[in-house]
């Protein structure tokens, strides 16, 4: 199998050459960010012209975190809905025999039943502070729906709950909370700080899948041969941000007190996925929230001392 990976360089697409690198039936096809825009609709037929893939993985996108997604909307919805648009219309006239998009748990209502199962989508308003990206995520998952309901294409999509590993992206404003919090707790154990100030309430709950993880769902998924148009990956359990953030502390080794800043926006109430659909088929999450965190803040100090820290 011919795979290419499109968004290749970012953390789930790093994980993603990772997995299929071990696999010896599929010879990976990759491009960086500067060889092929995935926005461009001419570049990318002419790489599938070029290079005719079997499969192709859609695991590009612009992403971030609540602040990122209240400042830069526009970004958000215009190069997502973008890339969703040129890689599967693309891949169709091209003739690629399979493609997973890969969404994001954000798609579904700010209110909907916990935990979420696929069939909430559409049911009721997004949350406020994603969504840009949570309509681009939907309507990448209807176009892979559509393909293969008006032309028969072999073309599905997967919905992981929030991701974490290596590669994340440690920006101060832009990254999501579990890379922000390792940071922060580092750097005010570097610094010597008696005091990390947390935003919001903490009482929001989550669920954080270990990006290795999501890896080996979309290898499982690409042999399913009647996969659902779109489902969950997650790990079915979810925790307070409050114990998450007290878990960073405990694996950074921070020993100073930790304030909660309510003027901060909450998001989401709760965020859990119902899974019991994927673990149906025969596939569940591997990574323990506390062993995966302690994997990532060493794979943080890893990047951090070769500079190669994405920040």
């Amino acid at each position: 199998m011919k795979l290419f990976i499109a968004g290749s360089q970012g953390m789930v697409g790093s994980a993603l050459v990772r997995r299929f690198a071990r696999e010896p039936d599929v010879r990976l096809v990759l491009r960086g960010r500067r060889e092929l825009d995935l926005t461009a609709q001419s570049e990318v037929d002419a790489f599938y012209a070029a290079e005719r893939p079997d499969a192709v993985i859609v695991a590009a996108g612009k992403v971030g975190g609540i602040q990122a997604n209240r400042v830069y909307p526009a970004d958000f919805l215009r190069i997502n809905l973008a890339i969703a648009a040129t890689t599967i219309d693309g891949a169709y006239r091209h003739g690629v025999k399979r493609l997973l998009f890969l969404g994001s748990s954000c798609i579904y209502p700010k209110l909907a039943p916990q935990p979420m199962p696929e069939a909430a989508l559409l049911t009721g308003p997004l949350e406020a502070t994603n969504e840009a990206y949570a309509l681009a995520k939907i309507a990448g998952l209807k176009l892979a729906q559509s393909y293969r309901q008006q032309h028969g294409a072999l073309f599905h999509s997967a919905m992981p709950t929030n991701l974490y590993g290596p590669g994340d992206n440690y920006h101060p404003l832009n990254s999501h909370v579990l890379p922000a919090l390792i940071r922060r707790f580092h750097e005010a154990k570097a610094g010597g700080a008696d005091e990390v100030v947390a935003w919001g309430s903490g009482t929001p709950r989550r669920e954080f899948l270990h990006v290795d993880d999501l890896a080996d769902a979309c290898a499982f998924l690409l042999r399913v041969p009647e996969p659902p148009d779109w489902i969950n990956v997650g790990t079915g359990v979810d925790v307070t941000i409050k114990e998450l953030t007290e878990t960073v502390a405990e694996v950074v080794g921070f020993r100073g007190q930790i304030t909660w800043d309510a003027t901060k926006p909450d998001g989401t109430p709760r965020k859990l996925l119902d899974v019991s659909k994927l673990v149906s088929l025969g596939w569940t999450a591997r990574t323990p929230l506390r062993a995966g965190i302690a994997r990532t803040y060493e794979n943080f100090l890893a990047e951090k001392s070769a500079g190669t820290l994405r920040t």
